[in-house]
């Protein structure tokens, strides 16, 4: 059966769960029954004070509470509004780097469907070739471009694949980020000018 998460609500879930304690090993520390620390533990009794006294020697050992509130709570109320130009700053600069990863992901688009068009064509045209040749030299040389043709249906390789989804992401990224900053600086009070 898997281990329950401990709690950390409660001084008892936060003691237990620093110090590794089942709820049993911390009753006997302090003296007192497996289902009133499960109470507490729970929220559904009060720790007593005679209970509070027992456990104050390892509560000592927990370390402080960190002085910034947690990364997933939002700034206080009475944080000021951010400076508009550098976030608009950092707009731009996401729209221009998206802007020129686009341009690289067209000319692998390019790359791409070049290649798969050879891909498609060369059975035929190799065909043609073979069939066309009616002198020695002809036979020849349709035979040399068609050791070449091949090489042209891999133009675009796993790297190639590899770096197109990788810059695409990267575009993304830019993009949500500048519609993010562009939201946010839509949301500003407006500056009085005076």
């Amino acid at each position: 059966m898997p281990r329950r998460r401990i709690s950390t609500d409660t001084p008892i879930g936060s003691v237990r769960r620093y110090f590794g304690l089942s709820q049993e090993e911390l009753a006997m520390f302090l003296d007192s029954g497996r289902a009133i620390i499960s109470h507490i533990e729970a929220g559904r009794r009060d720790l007593t004070l005679a209970l509070s006294l027992r456990l104050l020697p390892l509560l000592k050992h927990l370390p402080a509470p960190p002085l910034l509130p947690p990364d997933h709570e939002p700034l206080p109320a009475t944080a000021p509004a951010p400076e508009a130009a550098p976030l608009e700053f950092r707009r731009k600069v996401c729209l221009h780097r998206a802007q020129g990863l686009r341009l690289q992901l067209l000319k692998l688009t390019a790359r791409a469907v070049y290649a798969s068009r050879w891909q498609q064509a060369l059975p035929t045209i190799l065909t043609d070739l073979a069939a066309r040749a009616t002198t020695p030299e002809e036979t020849d040389m349709n035979e040399a471009i068609g050791r070449w043709l091949p090489a042209l249906t891999r133009r675009f390789k796993p790297s190639h694949a590899a770096q197109y989804h990788l810059l695409r992401l990267q575009a993304e990224a830019y993009e949500t980020e500048a519609a993010a900053l562009a939201e946010l600086l839509a949301g500003l009070p407006h500056e009085r000018k005076g």
